[in-house]
């Protein structure tokens, strides 16, 4: 049993990242509420963590390649423990973002990647597709005890506890980290500061944009801070970022062209399984931290349900995600990758039709349980996989540099998810409530201005009585009162389904990526 101890730590600092992000996402109304803020703030800060890991995530890989894996994991714990401790007594919304969103998304860009090299390096053969089984498994016990134990003491006590919480946890895995067997830095070079500038500012850029379409709009400008040809400037800086990032990929050739060390080899995005594996890492994120921030949302903000009620309808998805992640090493015995993986995609369509058959205006019941069940059935076979095909498409000398890959394709994912599906629920839910007031013969012209002057200032998901509240303001008379609530409530419903449609819909588009995936078993450890 000596040689699982380093597993031990591994898999906790593994749970540990996980864990944060599935708190917030229960504790949403309660910290609206804490820092007199709205929902899309909020919003930004859970896009922010997962943004700044995507951005620096190859950069840590890299510094952990020059001063060894081990005390890059070492020195990431330190920087994630104060992060937390900041986190845990954050006054203010702006120093819960530096303290969770900055100083710990930081301290995870070090520790990830490291940890996904350690693990390769410390086990072979079978025993390395059953660590990274335990990795996937306990990433998804952050995901399923997150909600119900962040809901919990959210709710009786306060969410601070969780992070002073992580405080000690990191401390205790600090006192055991030799357990981890060390692997030997590589040759130092210098780090390549020109890419590590053009690829974090070009995925920002394009996060921002996507995160920001919820209130400067698409297309159309909502409430935009200026316009460019009379457009949103949301699509101009998404395209902004995409240049940058083209921008980046010119400049690490001309670095290998140089005989200098690039911050990515773009030759290993010619690697088949390795460029899917990333894909489908990717999606599966975006899909996940998507629905994981609107379903929460709607029960908090709609249904008025607390974070331990938030986190108990979080629980089936949870649970089944933690079990059948953990089956990695049993399916890689009986099919290949690719077979698992797109049974997996096929079991998330069914869920997300599921779901939306069960929305209705309480959503509170078996149906929507054992739907919620289904996704993290789906989930958990995905999970299952893409990790050990990712390790297992490159040679020992660039497994650090996979696994910075493989965590920047989880962040960017988990950020496009929070920002792109949050987007389109606001999205739909202003189109929706528009259309609705338009064609509800109760509500006065007079009205349905003063409405469609709010939405252009910008509009954010709160609950009816916030509107009826907007509505007694505006002094509208008893009855039109009532009949703008329910327009809304019947909005918030139709943004609902148009997001869970959205999440279905990127699953589909996420099979043709499965082709290059390995059609064999991995009974062994693979090079390229």
């Amino acid at each position: 049993m000596k040689r699982w101890r380093a597993l031990t730590v591994l898999g906790t600092a593994q749970f540990l990242m996980v864990l944060d992000t599935s708190v917030m996402n229960v504790s949403i109304s309660r910290l609206v509420e804490d820092f007199d803020t709205e929902v899309t703030a909020i919003q930004a800060v859970i896009t922010l963590y997962t943004l700044v890991m995507a951005a620096f995530m190859i950069t840590g890989g890299k510094l952990g390649d020059a001063f060894g894996r081990r005390r890059a994991f070492t020195i990431g714990l330190v920087v994630y423990g104060a992060g937390s401790a900041v986190t845990s007594l954050a006054p203010s919304l702006w120093v819960l973002a530096l303290g969770w969103s900055v100083v710990e998304g930081l301290g995870a860009t070090l520790v990830l990647p490291a940890l996904a090299a350690l693990v390769a390096g410390a086990y072979r053969g079978r025993e390395r597709a059953v660590a990274y089984g335990v990795i996937g498994g306990l990433a998804g016990a952050g995901i399923a005890v997150g909600p119900l134990l962040g809901g919990w003491v959210t709710t009786y006590l306060t969410w601070r506890l969780v992070f002073a919480g992580e405080v000690v946890l990191v401390i205790a895995m600090l006192c055991v980290v030799r357990w981890i067997p060390d692997v030997p830095p590589e040759p130092r070079t210098a780090l390549d500061k020109g890419g590590v500038a053009l690829s974090s500012a070009g995925l920002a850029l394009v996060v921002l944009g996507v995160l920001q379409s919820s209130s400067w709009g698409w297309l159309k400008p909502r409430n935009p801070p200026f316009t460019l040809l009379g457009f949103s400037p949301a699509l101009f800086v998404i395209a902004a970022g995409g240049v940058l990032l083209w921008l980046f990929c010119c400049w690490e050739r001309r670095q290998q062209a140089r005989g200098r060390e690039p911050l990515v080899r773009l030759s290993l995005f010619a690697v088949p399984p390795l460029r899917s594996g990333l894909t489908m890492l990717l999606c599966q994120n975006l899909v996940l931290l998507g629905l994981f921030f609107v379903i929460p949302l709607y029960l908090q903000v709609v249904q008025g349900l607390n974070a331990f009620e938030t986190g108990l309808r979080l629980l089936p998805v949870s649970v089944t995600m933690l079990l059948s992640a953990m089956t990695g090493p049993l399916l890689g015995r009986i099919a290949a990758p690719r077979t698992v993986v797109r049974c997996g995609l096929l079991v998330l369509v069914v869920a997300a039709v599921w779901l939306l058959a069960t929305i209705e205006p309480r959503i509170d019941n078996l149906s929507f349980g054992l739907a919620m069940a289904v996704l993290g059935l789906g989930m958990g076979l995905l999970a299952s996989q893409l990790g050990n095909v990712v390790q297992s498409s490159v040679g020992e000398d660039e497994r650090s540099e996979a696994g910075g890959l493989q965590y920047t394709a989880q962040n960017l994912g988990s950020s496009l998810g929070t920002a792109l599906i949050g987007s389109l629920l606001i999205g739909a839910l202003v189109h929706a409530f528009t259309t609705q007031i338009e064609d509800n013969p109760k509500i006065s012209d007079a009205a349905r201005h003063q409405a469609g002057i709010a939405v252009e200032a910008g509009v954010s998901f709160v609950s009816t009585d916030q509107v009826r509240a907007a509505a007694g303001r505006a002094s509208l008379p008893p009855s039109e009162t009532d009949a703008l609530v329910d327009s809304y409530a019947t909005a918030q419903l139709d943004a609902l389904k148009a997001s869970v449609l959205a999440a279905a819909a990127i699953t589909l588009g996420a099979f043709p990526f499965t082709r290059r995936l390995p059609a064999e078993r991995l009974t062994r450890e693979a090079g390229r």
